[in-house]
């Protein structure tokens, strides 16, 4: 009796354990819903998400972004300017600030010179002034495609030189290239005569510094158009070679999971003695060089502190220290494996168990590219709300003198807007002025409260995500509970078991759902603001501060990885009982408690088979496509090419990329099944006793392992 008490009084702290409910069966079919109060609030966030994102599509105008401006404010490359998609800077040295063209672009600044849309950039040295003479024609001196639109060179009664004074057309060109519609002068190989002059270098070194200070070395040793269709080359040659390859990952993946049933045991032993294996030979090694430094070495006394490492190798007390240290982990490793040995073989034919729930509901497999669907349809709706937030605004017009400064010129401009499309120069009395961009609106309602707004789009994006993912976690869950809970496997797995936990648990449980990504999402957005305050902070951290940030941080990781932790089992006892987040949240975390040593060896475990899964997928796919790709498999039909490449390595990522994401859904899916199994495992420990009234509903293994079995039903014997 004193035992019992003393049990009972040591399980307090993390709870009692379940009590045997002779309707039990399996995932609960009536229940009502949950959290409703978090589902409301998560359906009113969604309908305010929805009409950010109209007022955004309203009021945005993604061609902001994707189509570069003249200085009259018309798109290049569209609505006039079909076939001239780039902007050409009528005098680049002008742009000469510390981040040159790239604030043009990103800022929608304007540099403080004209800017023309052509159809394609300068791709020589050029000077006006070496065609300036007595009587030549503009249309002999300058090219027409970079010249004003307004201005027709053919019947112009200008002269060259009030066309050079009125900025109508350039007064030099370079050799320039493409970026962001943008044309920007060549740095990379490019020699300036000696005599090219201009903005009063005297040289063409002179003015090639110049020209580096307008541009910055935003494209020194890059051609983006170059690189671009090399690479869209290879994907045209490669792509079917790609596809080949992420089948071959995924039937990989496929046949990991499923040879696990027969192998899982195998595999885990293996990597337990390879890992002691490999500890051994550094201990052995260790004592081999610190042997040899023993004899005519140098000791850490002669050598003293010093920064560079390599010199501590030549040190015996080196080899020492390490010695210990991995004696220390052997002997750790071994006193594990010698008393946790029977929770080592729970967690094998767990994992065996999983490999037998996924061969029986295949279907679960299916399920991540429903997840994956739904993540990407989140993605672009929060990308393109962010791009049309960025863009909204109608553009402001000023009109500037850009001639020489005048005081009559500069009183009568002044500050005031103008119509780029109805603007007459003869109206101010001053021929240099012009009507350039300005800036966006940023006055009206939407435009003063767009920060608030972007607020808004990350934190729905956020919560979106972390639903989508709860979703598929509690389906999951719901859909392998229902096959643990067959008494009869698989006879009594009901039909359609992920169809069905998917209706549960949107039905039921969305509020449950909405609010463990909630919680996780708050905690991500401290974790963003964070490493906002960190980067904008950099310049003025002292030692105390950098402390404290890295603390906060480092915690806020930490929360996270627990939290993450945490609502992954609350959202297993959601889709078995049917209780709302928090209940389901403290029987989870009190039932692990209570199973704390099981817990950590499932999980690691798990953990590394799920690793040397990964690492045999994409490892594997990654050193055949290497091979492949560079010409070191050989085809033995000699008509057989393989694909002619710029680039190897790239189809080499693209297929270590898509295998990994293949296996990590794969091994997700698995993963889940392994944790759902492991709390229905513990519950059904504490429920039941094996007797005719409380049969276990786990495995034969598991049984034998616990040294359990169910008793027969002693009527049927009599009888």
């Amino acid at each position: 009796m004193g035992k019992k008490k003393k049990e009972a009084s040591s399980s307090e702290p993390y709870g009692e354990p379940a009590k045997y409910d002779p309707t039990f069966n399996g995932p609960i079919k009536n229940r009502s819903c949950t959290d409703i109060i978090c589902c409301a609030l998560f359906m009113l966030f969604i309908v305010g998400y929805m009409i950010v994102g109209i007022l955004a599509w309203l009021y945005g105008d993604p061609r902001e972004v994707i189509y570069p401006r003249n200085s009259t404010g018309m798109y290049c490359g569209i609505e006039g300017n079909e076939g001239k998609a780039y902007v050409f800077y009528l005098d680049i040295v002008k742009c000469a600030t510390p981040t040159g063209i790239l604030t043009s672009v990103l800022n929608g600044l304007q540099c403080p010179t004209t800017q023309i849309c052509v159809s394609k950039c300068p791709e020589g040295f050029w000077l006006a002034m070496e065609s300036l003479v007595p009587g030549i024609t503009p249309s002999t001196v300058f090219q027409q495609e970079y010249c004003n639109p307004s201005l027709d060179l053919k019947t112009t009664t200008l002269k060259p030189n009030e066309i050079l004074a009125k900025e109508l057309c350039p007064a030099y060109t370079i050799p320039s290239t493409p970026f962001l519609g943008r044309c920007v002068p060549k740095l990379n190989g490019v020699i300036y005569p000696a005599n090219f002059s201009i903005d009063g270098a005297t040289t063409g070194n002179a003015t090639a510094e110049k020209v580096k200070d307008a541009t910055g070395d935003l494209l020194k040793s890059f051609n983006v158009k170059e690189v671009g269709m090399r690479i869209f080359e290879d994907f045209t040659k490669s792509w079917y070679w790609i596809l080949i390859g992420l089948v071959i990952a995924m039937i990989v993946s496929l046949l990991f999971l499923l040879l696990l049933r027969f192998l899982a045991g195998i595999l885990v032993w293996f990597l337990i003695i390879a890992l002691i294996t490999v500890i051994a030979y550094g201990i052995w090694h260790c004592y081999w060089e610190y042997d040899e430094l023993n004899k005519n070495g140098s000791t850490i006394s002669t050598v003293g502190f010093t920064t560079d490492v390599t010199v501590y190798r030549q040190v015996k007390e080196t080899w020492l220290a390490v010695l210990i240290i991995l004696a220390v982990l052997e002997a750790i490793i071994l006193l594990l494996l010698i008393f946790l040995r029977k929770r080592i073989l729970i967690a094998i034919a767990l994992i065996k168990e999983a490999s037998k729930a996924i061969g029986h509901i295949m279907s679960s497999l299916v399920y991540p590219l429903f997840t994956f669907l739904l993540l990407v349809i989140c993605v672009a709706y929060w990308g393109m709300t962010a791009l049309y937030l960025a863009t909204s605004g109608e553009p402001l017009y000023r009109v500037v003198n850009f001639g020489p400064a005048s005081s009559s010129c500069d009183a009568i401009l002044g500050n005031e807007t103008c119509n780029p499309m109805a603007f007459n120069a003869s109206k101010y009395n001053c021929e240099e002025a012009k009507c350039v961009f300005y800036k966006y609106n940023d006055e009206g309602l939407l435009q003063q409260n767009l920060f608030n707004l972007q607020i808004y789009n990350i934190i729905g994006f956020l919560w979106c995500i972390n639903f989508v993912i709860a979703l598929g976690q509690c389906t999951l869950a719901g859909a392998f509970a229902s096959y643990y809970w067959a008494f009869k496997k698989p006879a009594d797995i009901p039909r359609f078991p992920v169809s069905s936990a998917l209706i549960r648990s949107l039905r039921y449980h969305t509020g449950s759902l909405a609010f463990g990504a909630l919680i996780l999402t708050i905690i991500q957005f401290i974790r963003i603001i964070l490493e906002y305050l960190d980067n904008k902070l950099k310049n003025y951290h002292n030692p105390c501060t950098k402390f404290l940030m890295c603390c906060l941080k480092c915690c806020f990781w930490c929360l996270e990885k627990f939290i993450k932790f945490l609502n992954r089992n609350a959202y297993i006892m959601i889709a078995i009982y049917g209780k709302n987040f928090c209940t389901s949240a403290k029987n989870a975390f009190m039932l692990l408690m209570r199973n704390v040593v099981r817990v950590v060896v499932l999980d690691k475990v798990t953990d590394l088979l799920l690793f040397f899964g990964k690492l045999l997928v994409v490892g594997g796919v990654g050193v055949l496509a290497f091979f492949f790709f560079t010409g070191r498999i050989k085809i033995p039909d000699p008509t057989f090419q393989g694909p002619v490449l710029n680039y190897y390595w790239l189809p080499i990522l693209t297929l270590v990329v898509g295998s990994y994401m293949i296996a990590h859904g794969f091994f997700s899916v698995y993963n889940m099944c392994v944790d759902t199994l492991f709390l229905c495992f513990l519950e059904d420990l504490e429920r039941n006793d094996g007797s005719q009234q409380k049969p276990y509903y786990m495995p034969v293994s598991l049984m034998k392992i616990l040294n359990k079995k169910n008793k027969p039903d002693k009527s049927k014997e009599k009888k």
